[in-house]
């Protein structure tokens, strides 16, 4: 039924169409025809019958046609972010709301067919200049709109007398995804939304899971159910961002451009992207440094309580370590490996991966006494 209604439609249009063409060729004169009595009667309907029939029995080639072009249009459209296709969209009105000004002067002009063909070549130019420019400027009209929005906050801001910060962006890296430790992070309420999780990220970690070599799928699947920890357990704000920077191949400068592009921060424990970060003025929070940071402070002279558990690189040191990983040095405590001591603190050294205790057994201590 659906497909008879579609195809008396199309003969509709084509009875349109040779209305139209009928039109053009009695206002351009190009051919001499009766416009009145039986005789142009006749010669209207024609026409009129003609090309209906005609676009009738060519209808399953159109509906055809149709569906194949559609299917095409949908196929492209869905590799474009939603992002692209509203600013398109938006600049494809602005085009066609300025053709249709343009083409008011050529309709009142009165040259007939060539009034109608100037407007349709102005609506078809303005309509592409206006998603062209939407869409290449797309980044410096983000820019914009951000850059309105924060003066706005900070209007509003200087009217109100109590203040509200809006938390910035945070974007998580595929390194810090896969270390894990942001998941307990983010369950402890000290790091705010948005949590902004890029799809150029998501698809490096699913090619990391798919990988053939066991470590590195096991390490993706660990970031992946990380992700799935994070959006079903931990209540933080999760945004997926469509944006994907095809023309940059690098996934740490996509990032650093995302980053740039949201006015946000990256969220990062990759060394190399911190420093790179920090050369382009874009701020980092490296959770290693934040984990050496909320270390307990341990001061000379202290007593703690130890288990030796191996020797250390010089002759006679024992190792201990604290539970959050901390290294302690026991001087002359490769005796007591496998024993639980007392030891007093004798220095702390910090390096760039971590934070060393030195210490001596407390007996020792008590004896030099």
């Amino acid at each position: 039924m659906i497909k008879k209604i579609v195809k008396i439609f199309i003969g509709i249009m084509g009875a349109l169409l040779g209305y139209g063409i009928l039109a053009i060729v009695k206002t351009s004169q190009l051919m001499t025809l009766p416009k009145i009595g039986w005789l142009g009667l006749i010669i209207d309907l024609g026409v009129y019958l003609f090309f209906g029939i005609i676009f009738f029995l060519l209808s399953p080639a159109i509906i055809k046609l149709g569906k194949k072009v559609t299917q095409i249009i949908e196929n492209e459209l869905q590799k474009l972010p939603a992002y692209d296709i509203a600013l398109g969209s938006f600049g494809l009105i602005v085009g066609l709301i300025i053709a249709f000004f343009l083409s008011k002067p050529l309709e009142n002009l009165n040259i007939g067919y060539l009034g109608f063909i100037g407007s349709i070549i102005l609506f078809g130019l303005f309509g592409y200049l206006g998603i062209k420019i939407a869409t290449r400027k797309k980044d410096d009209i983000s820019n914009a709109i951000q850059d309105i929005g924060s003066a706005r906050r900070q209007s509003q801001g200087k009217e109100k007398t109590k203040l509200r910060y809006n938390s910035s962006p945070k974007i998580l890296d595929t390194s810090v995804i896969i270390d894990g430790r942001i998941a307990d992070i983010c369950s402890t309420g000290f790091i705010e939304g948005p949590l902004v999780i890029p799809e150029f990220v998501l698809e490096e970690l699913q090619h990391i899971a798919d990988s053939s070599d066991g470590l590195k799928r096991n390490r993706g699947r660990r970031g992946l159910d990380i992700l799935n920890k994070i959006q079903k357990e931990i209540d933080v704000e999760i945004i997926i961002h469509e944006k994907k920077f095809e023309d940059v191949k690098e996934v740490d400068s996509k990032l650093l451009k995302l980053t740039q592009l949201m006015n946000g921060k990256i969220i990062t424990n990759d060394y190399n992207l911190n420093k790179v970060a920090e050369v382009q003025g874009i701020e980092v929070l490296n959770i290693n440094e934040l984990s050496n940071a909320v270390k307990p402070v341990v001061l000379p002279g202290e007593e703690m309580v130890v288990t030796v558990v191996r020797d250390g690189k010089e002759s006679g040191q024992g190792l201990a370590y604290l539970d959050d990983g901390t290294m302690i040095v026991v001087e002359s405590g490769r005796k007591y490996i496998g024993d639980t001591i007392e030891v007093i603190v004798t220095s702390v050294l910090q390096t760039s991966a971590g934070k060393m205790i030195f210490a001596k057994p407390k007996s020792l201590a008590d004896k030099a006494v």
